[in-house]
């Protein structure tokens, strides 16, 4: 968003816009005698993209970017704008949104930088995953995309309830090449493949390839793009320009030249590409018959980054605070649209506070399946939230991220703790008069503030000791 975009035009924007918040393992046999227990049961299609910032769409009042496609999307269904991810950062917040748990709860609670995602666990194997415990529900389900949570034998998306699998498995692979760090990361099922175009395109198109071979019954079909994440220059030979990387299509859209070294134009083109994808996925629903039937949901895996290097000072949190890897709202406040034909009114915008975790018992609601009773799911089924039926099921959202970081949302009022800091560094603010996080009422409002350190702290120590 340019920066001379003023903050009351902004919110004008975001709140009148219309929005739209939409939200496996068995065998042949088995799928055979769910078969009659699956009739009806809505399809599920979550899109999960990558390191979107909260100001980087035209839904949420971006008046330079083209998104046509999620903006229209966002007219289809409810666009939340206090919609949380369980973690700033990319691993994690993967863990959150497919357990419905917390990190802290379920064994990943930080980014592992370190780890050879080739041969290594990220997620533990005792937690279970939404492919899972929807295949018990008969559902078929396919995960095209960034994986990022492990690929050692156990760790693989088919070792994990997926039938079908095609993507990168690491981080940041390169949008032509799927190398990461120099290495093929693109597989499929456990195997490595090969693959030409544009990874947007390529993963969107084998997300509608799935969709079609299973429109008959019940289906999940996660789409964690990789777009649009910040290039790696480690995917680059020595001396080789690392830049955003879009086809020659997206630059046209704007006029630019696809040699053009100006990262914010490049970084435009990368989002108008990743529309481009999102709305294959979403025609292909269409044409299929397939929309009245089906919930669909797109959020960003945390917010955007925002440094100046590599061009990642290019994305927009506005009007947040910082961005990804921090519990500012900028790097946990993220854009998400759900449509759900039927139960949630379109053209609508829901307020309440809400997080990724919501998203597993929502699933299992829809598919008529009962919540876990051998592990507890920090999320809660947000559906009459979403639906304007009901408030927020929270009364509190929680994060604890790295070695000392943490947040605690209740109602208009946020507590966040930044790194390598203490009990007396918690910072308190009012997100409805003070969204951008610049004036810290800790002093002003002693016993609030206690009364959230307490609360986090409960809090805390029965996630680690809980199931």
């Amino acid at each position: 968003m340019p920066h001379h975009t003023s903050r009351r035009n902004f919110l004008k924007s975001l709140c009148h816009g219309a929005a739209a918040l939409t939200f496996s393992g068995c065998a042949g046999v088995a799928r055979r005698n769910l078969a009659d227990s699956s009739a009806g049961k809505p399809n599920i299609v979550l899109m999960f993209v990558d390191n979107i910032g909260y100001g980087d769409l035209g839904c949420y009042g971006n008046k330079v970017v083209k998104t046509p496609r999620i903006d229209r999307f966002a007219r289809e269904g409810v666009r939340c704008t206090d919609f949380y991810i369980g973690s700033p950062s990319c691993m994690p917040s993967r863990g959150a949104l497919l357990t419905g748990r917390h990190g802290i709860r379920n064994g990943l609670n930080e980014q592992l930088w370190k780890i050879d995602e080739h041969k290594q666990i990220a997620l533990p194997h005792s937690e279970k995953i939404l492919a899972r415990y929807l295949a018990e529900a008969g559902y078929v389900s396919g995960c095209f995309g960034k994986w990022n949570l492990g690929f050692a034998p156990g760790s693989r998306p088919t070792d994990r309830g997926f039938d079908e699998y095609f993507g990168n498995i690491s981080g940041n692979c390169d949008y032509y090449t799927y190398l990461y760090n120099g290495r093929n990361d693109l597989h499929r099922g456990t195997e490595p493949a090969k693959a030409e175009g544009y990874s947007t395109y390529v993963f969107a198109d084998a997300a509608c390839e799935f969709i079609e071979r299973n429109k008959d019954k019940p289906f999940f079909c996660y789409v964690p793009f990789n777009a649009a994440h910040y290039p790696n220059p480690k995917n680059k030979p020595p001396g080789t320009p690392c830049l955003w990387q879009a086809p020659d299509e997206a630059f046209a859209r704007y006029g630019y030249s696809p040699d053009t070294l100006d990262e914010r134009q490049r970084y435009r083109a990368v989002l108008t590409a990743m529309d481009d994808g999102i709305g294959r996925v979403i025609d292909k629903l269409d044409r299929l018959k397939l929309t009245g039937n089906t919930i669909v949901i797109l959020l960003s895996d945390n917010g955007a980054f925002i440094i100046p290097a590599r061009g990642m000072e290019c994305a927009s949190n506005y009007p947040l605070r910082a961005g990804g890897t921090t519990l500012w709202e900028g790097g946990i406040r993220v854009p998400c649209i759900v449509r759900w034909p039927g139960r949630i009114r379109a053209g609508t915008v829901c307020r309440e506070p809400l997080v990724s975790m919501d998203f597993v018992p929502m699933a299992l609601s829809a598919a008529g399946l009962d919540l876990p009773t051998d592990r507890f799911l920090d999320g809660k089924d947000p559906t009459a939230a979403l639906a304007g039926r009901a408030p927020s099921p929270h009364k509190y959202l929680y994060w604890r991220f790295g070695s000392n970081d943490a947040a605690i949302r209740m109602g208009r009022y946020k507590l966040t703790r930044e790194k390598q800091s203490t009990n007396q560094d918690w910072q308190l603010f009012d997100l409805e008069t003070d969204i951008g996080e610049t004036a810290n009422l800790r002093s002003a409002k002693p016993e609030l503030a206690e009364r959230l350190i307490a609360e986090h702290a409960r809090w805390e120590q029965d996630a680690k000791t809980g199931r």
